[in-house]
């Protein structure tokens, strides 16, 4: 049993990194038509429903399941964090560069996983993070060693980098703060939480913005967002947080470059120069590495 849970923990985490991908190509179109604020506190409320509707049909909502709530207001600060850092780094930065910028949170949540709950990354685990990390920066410096020397970072990659280190400050904590509550109920009180702080940050813009004037394209980057990216990928990760290490969780957004250029082809968009696509190949390299060898050790 104990297997076939931790193939169920990468085979979500393969459906993550596919749907994680799509949000930076849809994304991309409408960054610019709303205040990313108020757009994913309305994410939130559709993500929200959605989750609230299968815990009522399945585990049901209890009160144990909300004691210490601070842990839920946490989680979803962070997640809430990690999403308008990344729109508002959307506005400038390509849907390749921001994806190679998330591939570098599996480095980070290593280094939270050994603070948090004591996971020793191996030398080999080190050197596939390390891989992983030359790959990404490879793509955001567009393969340009210039740049990469001089770190002439674009200032939507620099934002989102930010959102980055809550996303894999997230991973770990989901472990560590969960006390036997259901995946889906425990989802649903972090997207609340998410949803409150984020509707209370932009209420005069939520106000102000003519939301029924907004393109078609807009209403299907929002949908997509709040079903597949969201409420979808936020059971998968929580799911695979507790049956995977936190740097294996994580190793899967390894795959988010790959999936951003078929996303882009499907989606009518030109794909990388060949000398960027070294880079997307390079940290398809360090999940392989993860996945042969993904040991943690314990302090």
């Amino acid at each position: 049993m104990k297997d076939n849970h931790f193939a169920l923990g990468h085979l979500a985490m393969l459906t993550f990194s596919i749907l994680i991908a799509g949000s930076f190509s849809f994304g991309n179109m409408v960054a610019n038509m709303v205040d990313p604020t108020a757009m994913m506190a309305v994410r939130f409320l559709i993500s929200g429903i959605i989750i609230g509707a299968f815990v009522i049909i399945g585990p049901g909502f209890k009160r144990e399941h909300f004691r210490a709530p601070w842990r839920y207001f946490l989680l979803g600060g962070l997640f809430a964090i990690y999403f308008v850092t990344m729109f508002e780094g959307l506005k400038t930065a390509t849907a390749l560069s921001a994806s190679a910028v998330f591939t570098l949170t599996p480095i980070i949540s290593a280094v939270f996983g050994y603070w948090l709950l004591s996971q020793i990354t191996t030398r080999w685990m080190a050197l596939a993070l390390a891989t992983g990390a030359g790959g990404a920066l490879w793509v955001i410096f567009g393969g340009d060693i210039g740049a990469l020397i001089r770190f002439d970072l674009g200032r939507g990659e620099a934002i989102y980098f930010f959102g980055c280190i809550a996303h894999a400050l997230y991973t770990p904590l989901v472990r560590k703060l969960n006390r036997g509550e259901p995946t889906m109920v425990f989802t649903f009180g972090m997207i609340f939480a998410g949803w409150l702080i984020l509707t209370v940050l932009s209420a005069p813009e939520i106000i102000r913005v003519d939301w029924l004037a907004l393109p078609r394209i807009f209403w299907i980057t929002l949908f997509y967002l709040a079903i597949f990216a969201s409420s979808v990928t936020f059971f998968l990760l929580q799911f695979a947080s507790m049956q995977l290490p936190s740097a294996n969780v994580m190793a899967y957004t390894y795959l988010t470059p790959t999936w951003v250029i078929f996303w882009e082809l499907a989606l009518g968009h030109t794909g990388p120069p060949v000398i960027v696509g070294i880079g997307v190949a390079v940290t398809v390299v360090a999940l392989l590495m993860l996945l042969r060898r993904p040991e943690i050790q314990r302090r």
